[in-house]
């Protein structure tokens, strides 16, 4: 291949590609060494040796309920998305696009667009839409980029939609430590996802990293498709075999499944009326117990309910054993501390919140959340970890609170473009590795993370300091 020929990001999409090929860990290992560089932060700072050990095995089951949640958020959706209908559908589309790049920013809008209803349905709707679109040889879509294009949701917008862990935690006071409140009050959507600012910023990313998926994309004869690199895209086959005994009536009767749809149904009627739509829809157990009900309505029997399951197991297998490794990085960083009581976040807070001015205050605390990210990519839970430091600094300097919220929520999604954490259900469902996808996925971090950084101050400018608000 040529590579001084083409579009600027095509040919820097294929260097980077073929040096991430080369020397880009696996996923796990890739995991370890973040291990390993947190663990020598906190040493650096002073904490004892023993206390880094306590630290880290405390915090290495401490997302166990997370993990589940997030197998389950692989397997609710896949099954649902897995079914006669719902494949259907993801053909049709599929036969939409005419070109290798047409194909590839459909990928991307699909995933993106989805991601701001949820992000966890994004990663599994836009892996099944590039299966099907793999599955069309004429094309010759390079299955990498195809896969990079399926992650961009949880690498750009979905922060800034529904899904938002920090607006949810923000606008629900009952969900949010005293301590914390009293620095920041309660923040409606009002005044961070539905801000016509915040709103702003997504449509302009969307816009954007579609472009650089379609842009980068490689031309025909220098694509990688799915076969080339012997991977099995096949269409699922969702008969069933013919009942052989009377004991397997049940397997084949929908009745059981609609029993169990009621009773789900009427546990998530319940939650809607006592939290309203957004509340329930925020909390990760009604979501996944949502999409589990849908599945088995879609799916239709159980015995192709249970084969789709086993379809989906091997997707997770990289979060069973990767998440608990996150766990452990967030005990390192919030509770090794050292002979004054600090812990390494105090030190990253401190150092990037002590920099910042009214003027300064949008990119400083953007730049801070990027690297905060890079070693805890966890929405919600990194939010607890900034939240009081960040958001004290923001009354300090009289700058806006809800951007502020958003500021993180924009910011902390691009290390997902680097950081292989949130990619393992793309890489489970498409048979894919790390290296394949980071050289496209890090030509969008270079092209976004200047714009967001640039959007988010100059968006900021036009938004007045508004005190706390506290809940009656």
């Amino acid at each position: 291949m040529d590579s001084q020929r083409g579009p600027l990001l095509k040919r820097l999409a294929e260097r980077t590609c073929a040096w991430s090929e080369r020397w880009f860990p696996d996923a796990f290992a890739f995991a370890l060494v973040a291990v390993a560089i947190v663990v020598a932060g906190a040493l650096s700072i002073g904490v004892a040796p023993l206390q880094v050990a306590v630290s880290f095995g405390d915090g290495f089951w401490s997302i166990i309920p997370f993990t589940m949640q997030m197998c389950f958020i692989v397997i609710g959706g896949y099954v649902a998305a897995d079914s006669p209908p719902v494949a259907r559908l993801i053909r049709r589309l599929a036969a939409l696009p005419q070109s290798p790049r047409a194909s590839l920013g459909l990928v991307a809008l699909v995933g993106i667009l989805v991601s701001l209803i949820h992000w966890g349905l994004s990663l599994v709707i836009a892996s099944l839409l590039a299966r099907a679109l793999a599955r069309r040889d004429e094309l010759r879509m390079d299955y990498r980029a195809a896969g990079a294009a399926a992650c961009l949701g949880t690498g750009t917008v979905w922060a800034l939609g529904l899904s938002s862990s920090s607006a949810q935690l923000q606008a629900n006071p009952a969900s949010m430590p005293a301590a914390m409140l009293k620095v920041t009050g309660v923040i409606p959507f009002g005044s961070t996802i539905f801000l016509w600012q915040s709103m702003t910023l997504a449509a302009i990313l969307a816009a954007v990293s579609t472009f650089v998926a379609w842009k980068s994309a490689p031309a025909r004869g220098e694509a990688r498709t799915a076969r080339d690199m012997g991977i099995d895209v096949g269409e699922t086959d969702y008969s069933l075999p013919a009942r052989t005994r009377p004991g397997e009536w049940l397997e084949y009767s929908p009745l059981l499944n609609l029993l169990m749809v009621c009773l789900g149904a009427g546990w998530l009627a319940r939650q809607v009326h006592l939290k309203g739509l957004g509340g329930a829809i925020a909390n990760l157990n009604t979501y996944n117990l949502l999409f589990l009900m849908l599945a088995l309505v879609l799916q239709w029997r159980p015995r192709r309910f249970l084969a789709a399951v086993n379809r989906s197991v091997p997707s997770v297998a990289g979060i069973l054993i990767q998440f608990p490794l996150l766990g452990a990085i967030a005990g390192l960083m919030t509770t090794a501390t050292n002979g004054q009581g600090l812990t390494l976040a105090h030190y990253i807070a401190d150092a990037f919140t002590s920099i910042a001015t009214p003027e300064t205050f949008a990119p400083v605390v953007g730049v801070y959340s990027v690297v905060l990210g890079f070693f805890v990519p966890s929405g919600g839970g990194k939010w607890l970890i900034e939240a009081p430091y960040v958001m004290q600094a923001a009354n300090q300097l009289r700058y806006h609170l809800g951007w502020t919220v958003q500021i993180y929520n924009a910011a902390e999604a691009l290390p997902n473009l680097i950081n292989p954490f949130w990619m393992l259900p793309v890489l489970g469902m498409l048979g894919l590795k790390a290296r394949d996808l980071i050289g496209f996925t890090f030509v969008q971090f270079l092209v976004n993370a200047p714009l967001v950084l640039a959007l988010l101050w100059i968006l900021g400018a036009t938004l007045s300091y508004q005190p706390p608000v506290m809940p009656p």
